[in-house]
């Protein structure tokens, strides 16, 4: 299990912040200790923590973790990727829509929204 975890930790640790040059990690907003890895039930659990209470990109982080993380690991694992509880004001919200797989495929089909992702998940020069 170890491995999986560092494994997963690998995968978002470099995700750009959208609003920011700077990576998830680097923000707080992705920690090794809010990645939860369940390989005999072939589950991953992922809290990011928005750098406001207010981040009108919330959403836009998480579905670029759970993007990442759908590209990166085999097809058997649910993603399950939300924020940390008490962080922001519409974590309810968010979560629901990150939640929800019919949203999530809508909403990359969406060509602008899938290209901001990319971009976030692109690697970044040194």
């Amino acid at each position: 299990m170890l491995l999986a975890l560092t494994h997963c930790s690998h995968h978002i640790r470099s995700i750009s912040d959208p609003e920011h040059p700077l990576s998830l990690e680097e923000l707080n907003v992705v920690e090794e200790v809010r990645v939860k890895v369940n390989d005999q039930e072939n589950n991953v659990s992922v809290e990011f923590t928005p750098t406001i209470p207010h981040c009108s990109m919330a959403t836009l982080i998480g579905l670029s973790i759970k993007v990442k993380l759908l590209r990166a690991l085999p097809d058997r694992f649910k993603i399950d990727v939300h924020i940390t509880p008490g962080t922001h004001a519409s974590e309810d919200a968010v979560n629901k829509q990150l939640g929800d797989k019919e949203r999530v495929a809508a909403a990359l089909e969406n060509a602008h929204l899938l290209e901001v992702v990319n971009q976030c998940l692109s690697t970044r020069p040194a």
